[in-house]
């Protein structure tokens, strides 16, 4: 097995490349080439820390310290309210929680979902309030039922259902500055039972019909939804993600190198929904699997509108979906695919927004979906995944563009992208188009690495970036590894005061601070643990601070802001982790801490007591 190249040599890698990326974390920077200065001081934004050129100081907040305590910790002149828990109703009028998980699938359908993930805020105009689109990822399973997983039934898997999906809620802050829901024309809930529109090249496909829908044009639901993204024409796209936990293969595992195997489907599921629903079970429906890994498109402002999957963006474990106008006006989408050594890819439409969208037409319907393979020297391709294109016929076993898209993985295999580390939340820069994506982590790369994945046993990961030359429609760019997350042992080029591990959740702000959220394996601070965390970085000084700390064993996650950036929502996942039946409280009783409850995802809003700008 091959050593990890050390510091010196990943430099000489850089060094060696053809173009440098300007605009960086200077820290980084610093760290990585082993140079003095601003790497131990970055945290403190003094004048040392000012890299050449750069404009005014983004970060106006003072770096929290680290922390295990079961809280949400800001920094000082900061507050945060619990908005959204896991069972709120979705209107102040439903069905109100039960903390002992007594409530039914029926209520459970109206009220806010669990494990909150990707959102956004979309204003309304003339008021301070807007309408917040909600992910819910997945369900723990001991703490929605007042028995957990003993005894299961068509009830549970109902409640279990209805606890995924998405939440569109209204909001509105008052003049003390709290936030709170109200009764809304808009509220709704999409769930695993809401009917959905398949559109695209894959609809109505072969592998797309199922006995229930022998058209394969409609599915029940939504599922896994993780992160998501807003389009320029105001609607919401929310991203399914780890479908292949839901499925039943049968006693044997699929055979190697089947697309089953392929998209992680095994002989075992954690959800045994399949016992109750025979969609589940791939013995009896094997083709609903193939219904689900899709980018869904949902309009928040009609609570009648039928979600829809767009499968030209591709089938695979989405993160989120990050769209921008190309250079003739068209959509491109930006995404990654949440798997240890799978890619990162980009759907470029076929005509202008304005144009689909005047006649009747999605401009996500049509297009050009490519992955990225990413070269030694800094350089890069966007491949298409083109039906017909070498690798890509039906001798190679696509037989036409629909079966390239419903099996993108094995496309991207066919045609020579390039592996990476997780590749989760992608952001673009405002001003420079430049995007940045993190690599969570990968444990698993254990024999080799190539310059864009550089650390064997990656535990606590990186962000890359890429740089298009201010044209996304272009078919090459230049690429960096944009920070090593982790400890100074581990090679990171972030301050060791600032230290963290698995970035995730990565946004910028309208004014250019990048928010990154981690979820993961983080490093110990002078021999001292820390849980998840929410940093900002001033990329054009070099300047990067730890502003939100969670409770134990949660995710960071999900991150919009007002217009006016001085209210920023965040969503906490899954705190504990760790909770059973007898012992709700078991690692966390966040965000209630009531000695009967249970800890529950939550929404929270993050505001200054002064009122000024998050971050500023």
């Amino acid at each position: 097995m091959p050593d990890s190249p050390s510091i010196s040599e990943l430099a000489e890698r850089r060094l060696s490349r053809r173009t440098a990326m300007a605009g960086g974390l200077a820290t980084a920077t610093a760290a990585f080439f082993g140079a003095a200065g601003p790497a131990a001081t970055a945290s403190a934004g003094t004048a040392e820390n000012v890299s050449r050129g750069a404009g005014r100081r983004l970060l106006g907040f003072p770096a929290i310290a680290p922390s295990v305590a079961d809280e949400v910790v800001l920094p000082p002149g900061y507050r945060y309210q619990v908005l959204f828990p896991w069972g709120h109703p979705i209107v102040p009028s439903g069905p109100a929680f039960a903390e002992d998980a007594g409530n039914s699938a029926a209520e459970q359908a109206l009220q806010a979902g669990d494990h909150h993930d990707g959102m956004w805020f979309f204003p309304l105009k003339g008021r301070r309030s807007g309408l917040l689109c909600v992910n819910h990822e997945a369900t723990t399973e001991q703490l929605l039922h007042t028995d957990g997983l003993a005894t299961w039934s068509p009830e549970k898997t109902a409640k279990s259902m209805a606890a995924h999906g998405v939440s569109v809620i209204e909001v509105e802050q008052d003049r003390k500055g709290r936030w709170r829901l109200v009764e809304s024309r808009f509220a709704r809930r999409v769930t695993m039972t809401t009917p959905t529109e398949i559109t695209g090249p894959a609809a109505g496909h072969p592998l797309m019909r199922t006995g229930a829908d022998p058209g394969g044009v409609g599915v029940l639901g939504t599922l896994n939804n993780c992160a998501s993204g807003p389009t320029p024409w105001d609607t919401y796209l929310t991203c399914e993600e780890t479908i292949n936990k839901y499925f039943y293969f049968g006693e044997q595992p699929p055979r190697a190198g089947s697309v089953e195997e392929r998209y992680g489907i095994g002989s075992e599921s954690p959800y045994p929904w399949y016992g109750t629903e025979e969609r589940f079970d791939m013995r009896v429906e094997p083709n609903e699997y193939n219904r689900f890994g899709w980018v869904v498109e949902l309009d928040p402002f009609d609570p009648t509108s039928t979600p829809k999957k767009r499968t030209a963006l591709g089938r695979m474990e989405h993160e989120n979906a990050v769209v921008v106008r190309g250079r003739r006006g068209e959509a491109v989408v930006y995404m990654g695919d949440d798997t240890q050594f799978d890619y990162f890819y980009k759907f470029v439409g076929a005509e202008p927004i304005s144009k689909a969208l005047r006649r009747g037409r999605s401009p996500l319907d049509e297009g050009t979906l490519y992955v990225a393979r990413f070269e030694e020297d800094g350089s890069g391709r966007w491949l298409p995944l083109v039906h017909g294109e070498p690798g890509l016929t039906e001798a190679n076993g696509f037989a036409d563009q629909a079966e390239v898209l419903i099996r993108t993985r094995l496309a991207a295999d066919a045609v020579g992208a390039t592996p990476m580390d997780r590749p989760e939340w992608c952001t673009v820069q405002p001003r420079t188009g430049a995007v940045f994506f993190t690599c969570t982590n990968n444990t698993a790369r254990t024999e080799s690495v190539n310059a864009a994945n550089p650390r064997l046993e990656n535990r606590f990961g990186h962000i890359m970036k890429i740089d298009e030359g201010r044209n996304p429609s272009a078919e090459t760019f230049d690429w960096d590894v944009f920070l090593l997350a982790g400890d100074q042992a581990s090679g990171a080029t972030v301050p060791p005061d600032q230290a963290f591990g698995s970035p995730d959740g990565l946004w910028f702000d309208a004014d250019g601070r990048l928010w990154i959220q981690t979820d993961g394996a983080q490093p110990k601070i002078d021999g001292a643990e820390q849980n998840n965390q929410m940093l900002a970085a001033d990329t054009r000084r070099g300047d990067i601070r730890r502003f939100l700390v969670g409770p134990p064993r949660c995710e960071i996650t999900g991150i919009t802001s007002t217009p006016d950036r001085r209210s920023l929502f965040v969503n906490i996942q899954h705190p504990g982790d760790s909770g059973t039946p007898e012992d709700p409280r078991a690692g966390s009783s966040w965000p209630d801490h009531s000695t009967t409850g249970r800890p529950r995802s939550a929404t929270i809003v993050v505001t200054r007591e002064d009122g000024g700008v998050v971050g500023g």
